[in-house]
């Protein structure tokens, strides 16, 4: 067993900005990233937009080199993830079967993509969520290949896109009225629907896969209207779960672990951030994931501040981009528990934004083709309705 110095389970966003964090304010003991891919940390929005499209190549996609982690002695381990955390002993498990023990921990071990039902043992069934299942993805979207993906949140409205654009024919299938409808409502998630139909996406609304036709590979699905829909590639994109199971026999909850505004778990010296993580909500007033690349970036500092004794400024309103047929797409704040949304400019054109609020105060906005009013729609959501900064 290693002595004790603090231990990163996880090589995501959220545990590369630790381990810079830590460095940066002069921690100079033992530092351990655990990483359960045997690829360098690396970031993964690009996953289902340039890289999947072949415009990147893998070593891009790098938050660091080797020679990076190794001048900073951070021992960096690839493909050797934490099955166990032992709470009394303050140590982590591995894989291996090797114990890596802790003075302080983070839990970033990030999310796991959620499985269609009945779609194990299928050789042409993707999920998005690493490096490998986007080389596998890619192999197999060309012109004139049938792609049908499965879910149209972000990720799903993503690879559509970006099979669109690589010549494929592509079946976007929804279960919910329209895509986004549960974040956004039904009349901006219609605007989604729209865009794709525009680029010659067949968008399937209120529908789900009823059944898959062959054994190993999908070469048809029917939806529950009956209809069948041919294909080459079929992708899921339902969503995600925290990837925690190996915390089940921790006491600490393995559906995501709550935390406090500093990444602060129940068990003293052990944090977490990122997908793994639920940090309390005071829109909602409970612990809520948040699931974007921007809080597990923050939440990984923010932890490794905290485990310095350092504090940190308030978070931000959460938010979240999305590049969508050449369109960048910009989501921030809540938008559930709204009364009213506005909409200025023109969503015909690509080129509007719409601003969530609830007793007459915004609380919420999607920018579609409007970057640079991030920086002012971020600071308006920033602002108590009597003016001054929440």
């Amino acid at each position: 067993m290693t002595s004790a110095g603090i231990v990163i389970a996880g090589g995501g966003l959220a545990a590369q900005r630790a381990a810079e964090t830590l460095r940066r304010h002069g921690y100079d003991g033992a530092l351990t990233m655990l990483a359960a891919e045997p690829e360098l940390p690396y970031d993964r929005p690009p996953l289902s937009k340039r890289f999947l499209a072949g415009e990147l190549d893998e070593s891009e996609l790098r938050f660091r080199d080797d020679g990076w982690y190794a001048e900073r002695e951070i021992d960096l381990r690839l493909g050797d993830p934490a099955t166990q955390l032992d709470v009394a002993q303050r140590a982590v498990v591995l894989r291996s079967g090797r114990r890596v023990r802790f003075s302080r921990l983070l839990i970033a071990t990030g999310s796991a993509p959620r499985r269609l039902p009945g779609t194990a043992g299928y050789d042409n069934v993707h999920e998005l969520r690493t490096l490998a299942d986007a080389h596998r993805l890619r192999a197999t979207v060309a012109p004139g290949s049938r792609v049908v993906v499965v879910g149209a949140g972000f990720i799903g409205q993503e690879v559509a896109s970006t099979a669109n654009r690589l010549g494929a024919e592509v079946t976007l299938v929804e279960a919910l009225p329209a895509p986004l409808a549960g974040v956004l409502g039904t009349e901006l998630g219609h605007w989604f629907a729209r865009l794709h139909g525009e680029h010659g996406i067949d968008v399937r609304l209120s529908a789900r896969i009823a059944r898959l036709h062959d054994a190993r590979t999908v070469t048809a699905v029917d939806l529950d209207g009956g209809e069948r829909i041919a294909c080459d590639s079929l992708v899921v994109g339902i969503g995600t779960v925290p990837a925690t199971g190996w915390l089940d026999s921790s006491g600490l909850d393995d559906r995501g672990v709550p935390v406090d505004a500093a990444c602060a778990t129940a068990v003293p010296g052990v944090y977490a951030a990122g997908d793994a993580s639920r940090p309390f909500d005071p829109h909602v007033g409970a612990h809520v994931r948040t699931e974007h690349w921007e809080a597990a970036a923050r939440q990984g500092a923010t932890a490794a501040r905290a485990m310095l004794g350092l504090e940190s400024p308030p978070a931000p309103p959460p938010s979240f981009w999305s590049d969508q047929h050449g369109i960048r797409i910009q989501y921030l704040g809540h938008a559930y528990g709204a009364d009213r949304i506005a909409v200025e400019g023109d969503p015909a054109a690509r080129d509007f934004t719409a601003t969530f609020t609830r007793d007459g105060h915004p609380v919420g906005a999607l920018l579609v083709g409007r970057p640079h009013a991030l920086a002012a729609m971020r600071r308006r959501l920033t602002t108590t309705p009597e003016g001054n900064a929440a």
